[in-house]
């Protein structure tokens, strides 16, 4: 019997992880294929995502028999209309991060970007210590200080930090801090901020004033290009979903740091660089994201042997 539940769950944890990874490789695989759609916009290929991902979304909610979350949460909100003032918010805070995600490749803020999704966990880290009074690990308390160096650094050599990495490592935690708030974090959540986006997705993805029919004209490719688009991001995110349910907390979130050191390639991919002055900003955020993950296997280890 033991043997049995070990086999199986070393099963779940294998496909989990391959899950995951999968899902980094899409999405690092995402930033770089925006930068493939051109003369379309980041704001048009955000649309396009999103009008392509949520049918694909709609259709894995129903087959892996979550849809009863997209049901309670309709529920609350015929029981309590002012959720439908939350709603919004909260849609609109992922939407721009989502706009982002495809923008930044496009504008040579790649490498921007996934500093700010190194910074991410170090950002959510605090917000944990300043509103819920989490206390601090000394790996922990390490890597913020290690952060704050980097910041620093930036701070001293510009004046001034990239708005597009403080839009991500400030702007992800409320969106989470907000879905908490009003108990929508779940995947029934996420599909109502993805709802709610759908007609500023279309507004974009149509794009009247850029001459939508002449563009494609121009550049047929793009009617294999675009659903391909969808194909990624469908993709990434069910697989995404899929090792959530398989890994333990711990592990998944450990995993989640696969992603920044992709988008880091596909910034370079795409011909952008690090300057010499640059590296005391990018190494002490990357020894912060280091003692992160350090403590976290350490954490990971403790809870499987008790």
């Amino acid at each position: 019997m033991w043997l049995t539940f070990f086999t199986l769950t070393s099963h779940c944890m294998s496909k989990g992880v391959f899950l995951s990874v999968l899902a980094s490789i899409l999405f690092g695989a995402l930033y770089y294929y925006a930068s493939l759609l051109k003369p379309l916009s980041g704001e048009q290929i955000f649309g396009w995502r999103m009008l392509l991902t949520f049918p694909a979304m709609t259709a894995f909610l129903w087959l892996s028999k979550d849809w009863g979350l997209v049901s309670k949460l309709w529920g609350r909100l015929r029981a309590r209309p002012l959720l439908l003032l939350a709603l919004p918010v909260s849609s609109f805070l992922l939407a721009i991060q989502l706009w982002l995600f495809m923008w930044a490749p496009l504008h040579g803020k790649a490498l921007d970007v996934s500093l700010g999704y190194f910074m991410l966990p170090l950002s959510m880290v605090l917000l944990g210590r300043v509103l819920y009074g989490e206390r601090l690990s000394p790996l922990q308390t390490t890597a913020v200080a290690l952060a704050c160096v980097g910041v620093a650094h930036e701070l001293w050599r510009v004046s001034s930090f990239s708005w597009a990495s403080m839009l991500v490592c400030l702007g992800y935690p409320y969106y989470f801090v907000l879905r908490k708030k009003i108990q929508t974090d779940h995947l029934g959540g996420l599909w109502f901020d993805m709802l709610l986006m759908l007609p500023v997705a279309l507004f974009f993805a149509i794009d009247l004033n850029a001459e939508f029919v002449q563009t494609y004209a121009d550049h047929p490719s793009l009617y294999a290009l675009v659903p391909l688009l969808g194909v990624i991001s469908a993709s990434a995110l069910i697989a995404y979903i899929a090792s959530s349910k398989l890994l333990p907390f711990g592990v998944f979130g450990l995993l989640g740091y696969v992603e920044p050191v992709l988008l880091v390639f596909v910034a370079i991919a795409l011909g952008e660089s690090i300057a010499a002055e640059q590296w005391m900003t990018y190494m002490p955020v990357w020894a912060a994201v280091l003692c992160l993950v350090i403590d976290g296997l350490r954490m990971t280890r403790a809870r499987s042997g008790s």
